[in-house]
């Protein structure tokens, strides 16, 4: 197993999502942790809402295709989607590079600020994986 990394900045679902408050609180932007790119492998293709989509948190917003699968991009947080990440277009190997910088998805505005208390934290998430693991 790689060493992967879990910033202690973000907020992780149990769908291996990660969240991380912008400059405005309102705001959000959401990728896929270190541990889901390692599981997907080789993204090759990313699937993103559009702008001005609303997402649910738990249900799907898109999906990610890697070499060995697609998986669905269940969203971590409702709200409307405020802008999504078109370098992923060209270059959705970043995914796998650089999960929580240039492979972020996409950015959303919070229905309720809320609800990423409900989000789990580093310590929390990490716990989770191994209990996946084991």
């Amino acid at each position: 197993m790689a060493n992967l990394d879990y910033p202690v900045s973000l907020r992780y679902s149990s769908d291996h999502e990660w969240v991380e408050t912008t400059e405005n609180s309102a705001v959000v932007r959401v990728g896929i942790t270190d541990f889901a790119q390692e599981q997907l492998g080789d993204v090759v293709y990313v699937d993103l809402p559009d702008v001005g989509e609303t997402t649910t948190a738990g249900e799907s917003c898109g999906e990610v295709e890697s070499t060995k699968s697609v998986s669905e991009l269940i969203a971590p947080v409702s709200g409307t989607i405020t802008e999504v990440n078109e370098g992923l277009d060209d270059t959705p190997e970043a995914v796998n590079t650089s999960p929580f910088k240039d492979g972020w998805m996409y950015l959303v505005e919070l229905s309720d600020p809320e609800q990423i208390e409900a989000l789990m934290d580093s310590e929390q998430y990490q716990e989770l994986i191994q209990s996946e693991e084991a």
